[in-house]
């Protein structure tokens, strides 16, 4: 219940700034890029940190969902139209993630990272040559916009609570002890294809509602939008927050997404920052933010009781 109330009170106050208009439409799409890179570094941090997976191939997903839910919403221009495009664009994902993930993940390494790299360029030159479907190069634009901090909350916290919740089951624990170690996984008997797969398969399913939350919040989609960069911007993410980490995943989204928002100015100032960023966590904290830790509120709990017990034995 305590959680519950946690995630309703969140909910509440950050709807209450906006009705203000405390949280103005700049804050906003801020805030509307935080909810969309978390669901996109916790659902790569499933494939990377806990199964050991090493993909470059998210933003082909996330594109997957944008191009199907832009499609809808410019055929059918309603709420009902963007959760039938939502859903179908993350369905697609989850499909095209599960063709790609059975032979690719059967390679290891640096290997699959270029396997996945190559089907994520594949997925964006197909977009940019559907003239006909999606506009090609030029993009599509004017896309209805749907996506509002309600449907970001949701979909963001939906994502996370999946996630957590596979990991807690026995195939997200077979997940990490393939992690851990895959021969050993093996002669204990999990079938290490299946899991890599299926954790594959769920990743993409949620990069694709990121990608459907992203299309219709920011009106304009193009296929270099998804290429080799975004990738790498969400693997710093799930690199800075550790890998392993619900909660770092978390934390690195928010940081990165303020320090964006600050340097807004100097956007060539980024390009040297996010290398810089990533050097230093390498080698001063190579595990990043968290580690493999999580945040609870059972921290801030027992914070609270040593606390006053440290005043009064001043």
């Amino acid at each position: 219940m305590k959680k519950l109330f946690t995630l309703l009170l969140t909910f509440a106050i950050i709807q209450i700034l906006i009705y203000l208009n405390i949280i103005n439409d700049y804050l906003q799409a801020t805030l509307a890029t935080i909810c969309i890179n978390i669901i996109l570094a916790v659902s790569l941090n499933l494939i990377t940190g806990f199964t050991g997976q090493f993909s470059l191939g998210h933003a082909g997903f996330m594109s997957i969902g944008a191009y199907a839910c832009a499609i809808a919403l410019m055929r059918v221009p309603t709420v009902w139209g963007f959760l039938a495009g939502l859903f179908s664009g993350a369905i697609l994902a989850a499909l095209v993630g599960f063709l790609v993930g059975l032979p690719t993940l059967r390679l290891r390494g640096d290997y699959l990272a270029i396997a996945t790299l190559g089907m994520s360029e594949i997925i964006r030159i197909v977009f940019l040559n559907m003239d006909s479907i999606t506009n090609g190069a030029a993009g599509l634009s004017g896309i209805p916009r749907f996506t509002n901090w309600f449907f970001l909350y949701v979909f963001m916290v939906g994502s996370i609570l999946l996630i957590a919740q596979f990991l807690n089951s026995s195939h997200g624990r077979a997940c990490i002890s393939i992690r851990e170690d895959e021969i050993a996984a093996e002669a204990v008997g999990i079938n290490t294809t299946k899991y890599k797969v299926t954790a594959f398969t769920i990743g993409a399913f949620c990069a694709g509602i990121a990608g459907a939350l992203y299309a219709s919040y920011f009106y304009f989609l193009k296929p270099d939008t998804f290429g080799f960069q975004k990738s790498i911007d969400i693997l710093v993410i799930v690199v800075l927050g550790g890998l392993g980490s619900i909660s770092g995943s978390v934390l690195a989204a928010v940081l990165l997404a303020l320090i964006s928002t600050l340097l807004q100015d100097f956007s060539e100032l980024q390009m040297i920052i996010y290398p810089m960023l990533l050097i230093i966590i390498m080698i001063f904290r190579p595990q990043g933010l968290m580690g493999s830790k999580e945040l609870s509120l059972k921290v801030f709990q027992k914070l609270g009781k040593i606390l006053p017990a440290r005043k009064g034995g001043r």
